[in-house]
């Protein structure tokens, strides 16, 4: 294929996928307002857009399903058809198949599957038998169908489209570049802490120019480091605005009524932050519609709107973004988590917890208050998964909740997880970094617990008692002799805990490197970094390896 034509493809891929966002967002919005024209008028022209280029390009399955979705709508402009639920839904399905077509005719001919010629056979009813038709529609959950195999016209694979559409791949390709990138940069960060090294020691006359010099070098390196970081940076809006379609099949599995607003669309963050935080806002968006928005008659009767609200923020603050995922619904029944951690052995005496302590209860691997195991929750795996994924990202999770009008939850994420602002410490003669944004503050070992064998115990910090644990015991490290130790404090859900090291190397930023796939998985390490000595760093899991410790039996005193 000539580079005109692939050209020509990228542009449809691109256009395609932007139509169906554009198209979802207007079908879910004219189902709570049936009468406005304008949305009828948006979704039509998309579709017609998109059977125009279809035909253009040779596709004629996928421009006569366009053409089907067309005379549906046209009876919806001319006010023949009711926009009931149902239209709605099937429409949605025909944005899903039309989803699944367009990258198979450009990667293999135009060969529409079994459920796609069933949901065109759902819209020609409709178009001749009113909104009644549509309760025969097929099921829009995907299906492994068997397409049929064609010739390829273009000689593409259907991992093209994902690529050009930046559904799939394009964005994971261009982030291995600016990894690359990224890396080069933290070998020119090493070079250029050996090279100032090197003219310290030296004692000429033109010691104080070349040093300059170098103070230069480094200011243009850490403008390039800024550049390059920068260019990972996307808006979160498109993110924010496919969970449009996720609340409303949310709402409509729970017989109840919800709608998204976003705010702060325009707030830029690191794409691998945004590849990673969308299961976690599909647990969190689910639940909030799930367990936090009412039903219709229960919100009326408590003086609320019937449709309850979800709303996705994001803003930047003190060097981090935060994604804010509320809702205007009950807030979380503390009464029901206290009942279900009795149960379960979570908490002995729940009663005595705060409100805070028993939400964060909730958070806790397979727990969950539903009844019963539903589509969309009760199996104890969202809000845990939510967790993880967000200390993985070296980020934070916040509950705010207000009983009878809703709750927020705050999720504290780094601007990027590529570069790393960090804490060099040593133990047991290796290297590791903490994250800077973990760290409270560090203090000297007090000398009656330096004295002492235990690996762990609780110091007073300035009148508050705060457990401690040696860093070298914990990732079981041989003891090395020293006459001081230093305690970094650092932030552990609410509260605080201590890590006795050997040493404290100071800060400094540097690229993240990723662990192989050997080691993978280990419990409190993130990955690792090199040091401008060029030595190799592992980076810390705080959260991961407090849990570890706390799990972990105290070892026994030596003899």
């Amino acid at each position: 294929m000539d580079s005109e034509q692939e050209e020509v493809l990228k542009t449809f891929a691109t256009e395609c996928e932007e139509s169906f966002l554009a198209t979802e967002s207007a079908l879910v919005a004219l189902e709570a307002a049936p009468a406005d024209s304008e949305l009828v008028e948006t979704i039509f022209r998309a579709m017609h857009t998109l059977k125009g280029n279809a035909y253009s390009l040779g596709f004629a399955a996928v421009s006569e399903f366009a053409h089907g979705v067309e005379d549906v709508l046209e009876l919806i402009r001319a006010r023949s058809l009711e926009v009931t639920s149902g239209v709605v839904t099937l429409l949605l399905g025909a944005v899903d198949a039309l989803r699944e077509l367009v990258p198979e005719a450009i990667a293999e001919g135009d060969a529409p599957s079994a459920r796609e010629h069933e949901i065109l056979a759902a819209l020609r009813r409709v178009s001749s038998q009113g909104p009644e038709a549509a309760a025969a529609a097929p099921s829009r959950e995907p299906q492994k169908t068997g397409r049929e195999r064609r010739s390829r016209p273009f000689g593409r694979r259907r991992e093209d489209f994902e690529l050009w559409s930046g559904r799939s791949h394009a964005l994971r390709i261009d982030t291995r570049k600016l990894d690359g990138m990224l890396d080069l940069t933290g070998e020119m960060t090493i070079a250029l802490g050996r090279l100032r090294r090197g003219l310290e020691q030296q004692h000429g006359p033109e010691r104080g120019e070349l040093l300059a010099l170098q103070d230069h070098a480094e200011r243009l390196h850490l403008s390039l480091q800024e550049a390059v970081t920068k260019v990972r940076m996307v808006a979160i809006g498109p993110t924010f605005a496919q969970f449009v379609r996720v609340v409303r099949d949310a709402a409509a599995a729970t017989g109840k009524l919800a709608c998204l607003e976003i705010e702060g669309e325009e707030v830029e963050v690191d794409v691998t932050v945004i590849e990673q935080l969308r299961d976690p806002l599909v647990h969190l968006v689910r639940n909030a519609v799930d367990h936090g928005i009412e039903g219709s008659e229960q919100r009326r009767g408590a003086g609320k709107d019937p449709t309850g609200r979800v709303t996705l923020r994001a803003f930047h603050d003190a060097g981090s973004i935060v994604v804010q995922i509320e809702d205007d619904g009950a807030g979380y029944r503390v009464e029901r988590i206290a009942e279900r951690a009795r149960e379960r052995g979570l908490a002995a005496e729940p009663e005595r917890m705060s409100s805070q302590e028993l939400i964060e209860l909730a958070f806790a691997p397979g727990f969950s208050t539903a009844d019963r195991v539903g589509d969309l929750s009760g199996r104890g795996v969202g809000l845990d998964v939510v967790k993880r994924s967000v200390e993985r990202l070296h980020g934070s999770v916040q509950v705010g909740n207000r009983p009878g009008l809703g709750s927020t939850v705050s999720l504290r994420l780094p601007l990027t997880v590529a570069i790393i602002d960090g804490l060099g410490i040593g133990a047991g003669g290796e290297a590791f970094m903490l994250p800077l944004d973990a760290v409270i503050e560090c203090i000297d070992l007090p000398r009656d617990l330096h004295a002492s064998s235990a690996a762990r115990g609780v110091l007073n910090l300035r009148g508050e008692v705060v457990p401690y644990f040696r860093l070298s015991d914990a990732l079981g490290l041989p003891r090395l002799p020293s006459a001081r130790e230093n305690v970094v404090v650092v932030r552990h859900n609410e509260g605080k805990a201590g890590m006795a090291v050997d040493s404290l190397e100071g800060e400094s930023r540097t690229v993240i490197k990723p662990m192989g796939k050997l080691l993978q998985g280990i419990p409190g390490i993130a990955g690792s970094a090199v040091l401008a000595t060029g030595r190799v760093a592992l980076i810390l899991d705080v959260p991961d390896l407090l849990r570890k410790v706390a799990a972990s039996p105290p070892a026994p005193l030596p003899n």
